[in-house]
């Protein structure tokens, strides 16, 4: 069964809609792991379907690391992101994971990506289960 995390911080809004998506359509197929920077973030994520859920530095680090595949915006791999609360362990484990990182192009930060075109946030997140769907295939 592929373990998929799912990291979010702040109120865990974009965490809880990419959950909500990953279930209705991957269903019990996949594992899928709920890592807050806060315990709203974890809680909103659990509440929109995730297996099991944890909260703060320790546990993401550890959990990434065994992850198959991590989800979550731009910022997950961008240290002191989320008005802090993305520390750079929590960083540092995200992009030094083996997992498969699907990142969406959103973040608060004063980064842009250059040649990655402006979507709505559910458009991205379709795209994203889409290339989660042909990884569990």
């Amino acid at each position: 069964m592929l373990r998929i995390c799912v990291v979010d911080g702040q109120g865990g809004g974009i965490g809880s809609v990419i959950v909500k998506k990953l279930r209705e359509s991957l269903a019990e197929r996949v594992e899928i792991i709920a890592l807050g920077t806060n315990a709203i973030a974890t809680a909103a994520m659990l509440k929109a379907g995730a297996n099991r859920g944890a909260t703060g530095e320790n546990a993401l680090v550890r959990t990434v690391s065994r992850a198959d595949v991590v989800v979550g915006s731009l910022a997950i791999v961008m240290a002191h992101s989320m008005m802090g609360e993305l520390t750079p362990a929590m960083a540092e484990a995200i992009s030094g994971s083996s997992a498969l990182k699907l990142l969406v192009p959103m973040t608060q930060e004063r980064v842009q990506v250059v040649g990655v075109k402006a979507e709505p946030l559910p458009h991205l997140i379709e795209e994203l289960v889409g290339l989660l769907k042909k990884e569990v295939s």
